[in-house]
């Protein structure tokens, strides 16, 4: 790791010297973005995360690396149940996701279905409900915090 990062430093040093001997404006914005390259490769091989963001993917937020449910689970969930059967889902997992479920009050577990398992965007549901895309994004919210509070405190969801 060290030797690539040397190398860059190395290729930076040698561009910047380029730069300076040439005079041509368009040959000079061309090694200039190498140099921007270069640089963002060495800050990158240095600090180990990607340059530009604030903390590294282990400090992110946690509804950005929380998964509440497997999406595939749910969606074979929402069409099983559409169908009579679910040809994909244990009667364990069926179990499961029926478990979570029960515990959303009936307008939540509309819009969480109709998001997460027939994959509608937020405006169609509101379309279909016949209320605002605002009113669906916080049924989703509370839903999604619910099931994460289920989640974390239910001993069934140990696979």
């Amino acid at each position: 790791m060290q030797d690539l990062l040397e190398g860059y430093k190395y290729t930076r040093k040698m561009l910047r010297a380029l730069c300076t001997i040439n005079t041509n404006k368009a040959e000079r914005e061309v090694i200039g973005g190498m140099i921007n390259d270069c640089n963002f490769v060495i800050e990158w091989l240095s600090t180990g995360r990607r340059p530009g963001n604030r903390r590294g993917i282990e400090r992110r937020a946690a509804y950005q690396r929380e998964k509440l449910m497997d999406p595939i689970r749910m969606q074979a969930f929402t069409a099983g149940s559409t169908a009579g059967s679910s040809a994909n889902l244990s009667d364990w997992q069926r179990f499961q996701i029926e478990n979570v479920l029960s515990r959303l009050t009936p307008r939540e577990r509309e819009c969480y279905v109709m998001a997460h398992g027939e994959c509608l965007p937020h405006s169609e549901i509101a379309f279909l409900l016949n209320i605002s895309k605002n009113s669906v994004k916080e049924y989703i919210r509370r839903a999604q915090k619910k099931i994460s509070d289920q989640l974390q405190s239910n001993l069934f969801f140990i696979e």
